[in-house]
């Protein structure tokens, strides 16, 4: 059986990363890649991101896979539903496979329109499973744990949940060689001076934030020793040597103990490297910070979400704004960069709340932060929660979760203008010249301000 392992993420048609330009490579396909490769099975990956569709679809007639494998997220939804379309005709005895975090809470969508079979979590121990299935017509597909189909009288079955891999040491390295890696390290190096790759060192995340999906790895924490981490950046530091290296684990230092083994391990071998990663106030301190530096980390990804307690506490963050805060000033003062995460138009969120989260933001003043307007995810706390609120959800084959609008505070178009008076507030706030560009940002402040005045009188029920 051969297995064409593709994602369907073009950069070229995002026009919001064509201005951030910082692609990664798809590390769920490449991790999936070794182990078939492992395992002696047959395997193409096409990464998607540098091409075209019409390159993919290319590359597709040309290897007539036995196995389409296509991870799938909110990102590359609507690419895969046209892929799945195109496959059916260009090789109508195809089995289409996919995975990825938008296929657990759409099992019966993503089957109407074509998918032969849904990989439910993580996706290594089901594709080797599923391709030994697929090989014998002995076997039937009810035997494999993990994944989702129609039988041949069109019932929807899902099997019995694949339990987690709890050793991820036993998984090896990304096959980083399957694509052109350098591709990627220079796009990085042409637009912002340095070449960077992605490493991940645990799977899962313990917390509970409600707007946060779990669809993959679930609530749990599995951590690679640090050791077999450790292995990996020497051989990429060999390989390819990146200048920075961005860490993809949802909190990197949950383990204060694991991360000063980290430490050691890297200064045993005497391994410098430059990375930066995400984590959360809570799990910060003096002695963190200290570690993360000597690691070699040059900017920390601190969560906030918001600068109001109260819209915090809504979110199940199990954080205190002044926690949030203290730790992005203790980075700075020890010469880390900071970044910080916003969202606005949370359920409950009044326009005292983000007037809060801007003086969070000065209190703070990270080096970075974005803002985003929440959004609800199938399968998460946030979407449960506002389910009987929804107002506006377009047909799901035409749209993705991020389409999704409810009932807020305030109308939709309010958090546009929010997001426009958040960040000429704190751009104002990092400019102390008295020149043409604070006359604009004070007028730019006017104008969202009047704007968002607007819709006070009339603001939704919650």
């Amino acid at each position: 059986m051969k297995v064409f392992l593709t994602h369907g993420y073009f950069l070229n048609s995002d026009p919001r990363e064509k201005k951030i330009m910082k692609p990664y490579p798809p590390l769920g396909l490449l991790y999936i890649s070794a182990y078939l490769n492992e395992n002696k099975v047959d395997n193409h990956v096409f990464d998607s991101t540098f091409s075209s569709y019409e390159q993919l679809i290319a590359s597709i007639r040309e290897e007539q896979p036995d196995i389409l494998a296509i991870y799938t997220n909110l990102m590359t939804k609507l690419s895969v539903l046209q892929l799945i379309e195109s496959s059916r005709t260009l090789l109508p005895n195809v089995k289409i496979v996919l995975g990825g975090p938008d296929v657990t809470y759409n099992v019966t969508n993503y089957l109407k329109y074509g998918a032969d079979i849904l990989v439910i979590g993580e996706g290594e121990q089901t594709m080797l499973e599923l391709v030994y299935c697929l090989g014998d017509p002995s076997k039937n597909l009810s035997t494999v744990d993990g994944i989702a189909y129609r039988d041949e009288n069109g019932v929807e079955i899902t099997t019995r949940m694949r339990q987690k891999i709890k050793s991820i040491d036993e998984l090896p390295m990304p096959n980083r060689e399957a694509i052109n890696i350098t591709q990627y390290m220079s796009v990085w190096k042409a637009h912002h001076g340095e070449s960077a790759l992605n490493i991940s060192t645990q799977r899962g995340c313990p917390y509970t934030c409600k707007w946060c999906s779990t669809a993959v790895y679930g609530q749990s924490y599995r951590r690679r020793r640090p050791e077999k981490v450790v292995d990996e950046l020497v051989w990429l530091q060999e390989k390819y040597n990146p200048d920075t290296y961005w860490f993809v684990d949802d909190v990197f230092n949950v383990s204060h103990k694991w991360l000063d083994a980290f430490v050691e391990e890297l200064e045993a071998r005497k391994v410098k490297i430059k990375f930066e990663c995400i984590t959360r106030a809570d799990r910060l301190n003096a002695h963190v910070i200290a570690q993360l530096k000597k690691a070699g980390c040059f900017r920390v990804w601190i969560g906030a979400e918001s600068g109001s307690q109260a819209v915090i506490d809504k979110m199940d963050r199990r954080v205190s704004v002044d926690q949030v805060r203290n730790m992005i000033v203790e980075g700075k003062k020890a010469g880390l960069e900071t970044g910080t995460f916003i969202m606005v138009g949370y359920p409950g969120e009044t326009e005292e709340d983000i007037l809060e989260t801007i003086h969070h933001l000065k209190k703070s003043n990270p080096d970075h932060y974005t803002v985003t307007t929440a959004y609800p995810i199938k399968g998460t706390s946030l979407y449960n929660e506002i389910a009987d609120k929804i107002t506006e959800e377009p047909e799901w084959n035409a749209s993705t979760d991020r389409d999704i609008d409810f009932r807020r505070t305030f109308p939709k178009a309010f958090y546009k203008h929010a997001i426009r008076l958040i960040s000429s507030e704190i751009r104002l706030y990092k400019h102390d010249t008295y020149d043409w560009t604070r006359v604009k940002l004070l007028l730019k402040i006017f104008l969202s301000r009047f704007i968002m005045r607007l819709y006070k009188p009339s603001p939704r029920a919650n």
